[in-house]
């Protein structure tokens, strides 16, 4: 049997591996380490769509001759999905009721559907609102194109935030006084808008790590990236767990000690350690 990925010979070795979907888990593992994704795939001169997937996953090796795999960054496949998604939502905004159903059904067997349930789950949910009728095109388009654009230009993304970060960290050190002064609607708003923050800025580490990764190296607050990044998410589900039981006191505290410092070391050590 011969194996070739993007066209060429692959020097894979077979072990263990009986199916076709044993082989494709171990190149799909093998390839995460490098952020890529299969994107394609032809069995003995046959590409296989989405579609066929689960049927071939089960055909035995040694009843195939030839395996061509496609292999792209998980970028390009990303920003694939974010473009189909969002020219899906402007047209079903735009189509009559009578054509929605048929769009609803196109965009669940599309490649990008797959993709984006399992790579970015919040967006795929909003394309599911949007199809019960719960979500507004326009949010959703806006939220999909902010995606698109941390893709195109993470660095730019990351100094256009400049300025909502030290907002957030002023507001994150005023929550204890707000709670005391019964100013419960504003510490709510300040921890919604922090939780959007932090999650945008994650996004963009991740993206800054595939452009650059010497940013492994970057040293945060004493810590290695990563570790920081593990302590400040052990400190997020401290401050979840905190407001979930109503323990103002604790969620004060985390916010104006833990939190806010953390999120300008974050942010200072990423800006510092890039050309913006």
């Amino acid at each position: 049997m011969e194996i070739s990925i993007n066209g060429k010979p692959a020097d894979i070795t077979l072990e263990s591996e009986k199916t076709l979907g044993d082989l494709l888990a171990g190149v799909e593992k093998w390839l995460s380490v490098s952020e890529s994704r299969i994107s394609g795939l032809q069995i003995d001169g046959q590409n296989i769509d989405a579609v066929s997937l689960p049927e071939v996953f089960e055909k035995e090796l040694n009843n195939i001759k030839q395996i061509n795999i496609t292999v792209s960054a998980w970028q390009e496949l990303a920003l694939e999905a974010l473009y189909n998604a969002l020219k899906t939502v402007k047209v079903y905004d735009q189509t009559s009721f009578n054509e929605k159903g048929d769009i609803k059904n196109n965009w669940e067997s599309n490649p990008a559907f797959s993709f984006l349930s399992e790579q970015m789950p919040d967006v795929s949910k909003l394309m599911v609102s949007l199809f019960k009728g719960e979500g507004t095109a326009e949010f959703i388009e806006k939220v999909i194109s902010e995606r698109i654009g941390e893709l195109v230009d993470p660095i730019l993304e990351l100094k256009n935030i400049k300025e909502v970060v030290l907002e957030i960290v002023t507001l994150l050190e005023d929550i204890p006084l707000d709670i005391q002064t019964g100013k419960d609607n504003k510490a709510v708003m300040t921890i919604q808008r922090f939780s959007y923050v932090t999650d945008k800025l994650f996004r963009l580490v991740r993206l800054l790590k595939l452009q650059d990764d010497t940013l492994n190296k970057l040293i945060v607050d004493m810590l290695p990236l990563n570790d920081f990044i593990d302590e400040y998410k052990k400190t997020l589900k401290e401050l979840v767990e905190a407001y979930e039981v109503q323990d103002a006191i604790l969620v004060g505290d985390l916010a104006e000690y833990e939190l806010a410092p953390r999120l300008l070391k974050l942010y200072t050590a990423l800006t510092e350690g890039r050309i913006l």
